[in-house]
């Protein structure tokens, strides 16, 4: 059985910017800091965003925190000297945005090598655009296809999906459900892990609540956020529910009795039991045991 990949219920969007925001996110309990070279960042500012997020990167002060930079485009006069610089401050990934087909994930693989990357580091990639969703199972298929960084998660981007899709972000998403169900499966076919997009409005947080519920009964990891005020919904509702770890701890202890070593199927409280849910109970407390304490 494979290794329970890193928790990341949360993934905080810092603007590379923003000096006092590089700074509190060693304070911020999310799982990913995500350091932001692209949207969050304006032209002006480009230059001194790349310095301070190579300067914050290296220092590894954020802990036990997974480190991602988003870098700017493949297509855009920045990439090349974004991925010099961070891939010498050697961040936990590198976060390509734009990405739309599988040429892209060699572009960037290309490029990183370039760099001289060293090993061990994960490339990220955006699905925000209407033929990347087209194309998801063919991005995902690139974690197993090709020499270089290892492509290790999806990040999907729905403010960018949905201007492109021309439709509106209501309450339920149901314009964009089919495209995150799409993406969720594309990952999950390949191994990736895959991350819900932002939820803009920060007075709504029972809205938010709603969404990231949403996310995770879609099969997502977790979601990518844009104020500190979120993380700790973001944190509870991509964990395991006390529910599921009690049920998960009954289901383990059944299947170790001796009785039922030898057994495929056994009872547990009245309901059906298969080796399948034994594996499911086992990942729901690798997957607890992984979760870091608030730092």
């Amino acid at each position: 059985m494979a290794a329970a990949p890193r928790p990341r219920r949360s993934a905080l969007y810092i603007p590379g910017s923003n000096a006092r925001a590089l700074d509190k996110g060693r304070t911020i309990a999310a799982d990913v800091l995500i350091l932001d070279l692209e949207d969050a960042v304006a032209v002006e500012a480009k230059e001194m965003a790349r310095a301070a997020v190579a300067a914050a990167v290296n220092v590894h002060a954020y802990g036990k925190r997974e480190v991602v930079v988003r870098v700017n485009g493949l297509g855009t006069p920045w990439i090349a000297r974004d991925i010099a610089a961070v891939v010498a401050a050697m961040p936990d990934a590198i976060l390509i945005p734009k990405i739309s087909r599988m040429e892209d994930v060699r572009r960037a693989r290309a490029a990183l090598a370039a760099a001289q990357a060293p090993e061990g580091l994960a490339l990220w990639a955006m699905i925000e655009t209407p033929l990347a969703v087209l194309n998801a199972a063919g991005i995902a298929s690139a974690a197993n296809n090709g020499a270089g960084a290892a492509l290790d998660t999806l990040v999907i981007g729905t403010n960018d999906l949905a201007r492109e899709m021309g439709v509106r972000l209501l309450p339920g998403r149901a314009a964009l459900t089919p495209a995150l169900s799409h993406c969720v499966l594309a990952a999950r076919a390949y191994g990736l892990a895959v991350l819900d997009g932002t939820f803009n409005d920060l007075t709504d947080w029972k809205g938010f609540d709603t969404e990231c519920q949403q996310g995770r009964d879609l099969g997502m990891d977790g979601k990518t956020l844009i104020h500190p005020r979120q993380v700790p919904i973001a944190n509870e509702a991509f964990a395991p529910s006390n529910d599921e770890v009690e049920w998960a701890e009954k289901v383990l202890a059944a299947f170790d009795r001796p009785e039922n070593h030898g057994k495929a199927v056994i009872a547990v409280e009245g309901q059906m039991v298969e080796r399948m849910h034994e594996r499911m109970a086992l990942r729901v407390i690798e997957t607890v045991t992984a979760i870091l304490p608030d730092e």
